[in-house]
């Protein structure tokens, strides 16, 4: 049960570059996560099949997430795309 330890010395530029090496593989093989596609107001209605005023109303309900970028309201297109699974599930529940 007795374990030795041995360390060797090694130069701190030698240190730097295996860290810089081992770091630069991480980064090439990962991959960036695609940007979230962003709709517009209209864009989002028609998705939903809704008019402009319900669809703030649905923004204003909590249905679908609004972002607010300078003076426009913009919608993530998962985000949308799940409410609108959700709202064709609630209305095939109800009946």
């Amino acid at each position: 049960m007795d374990q030795q330890i041995v360390l060797s010395p090694v130069p701190l530029t030698d240190l730097v570059g295996q860290i810089v090496r081992a770091i630069r593989a991480d980064l090439d093989t990962a991959t960036p996560p695609p940007p979230e596609e962003l709709l517009t107001r209209v864009e989002t209605a028609k998705q939903l099949h809704v008019t402009l005023p319900t669809l703030r109303d649905y923004t204003r309900r909590g249905y679908v997430k609004g972002y607010r970028m300078g003076n426009r309201v913009l919608y993530k297109r998962n985000e949308v795309l799940d409410a609108l699974q959700q709202m064709r599930t609630a209305k095939h529940a109800r009946g």
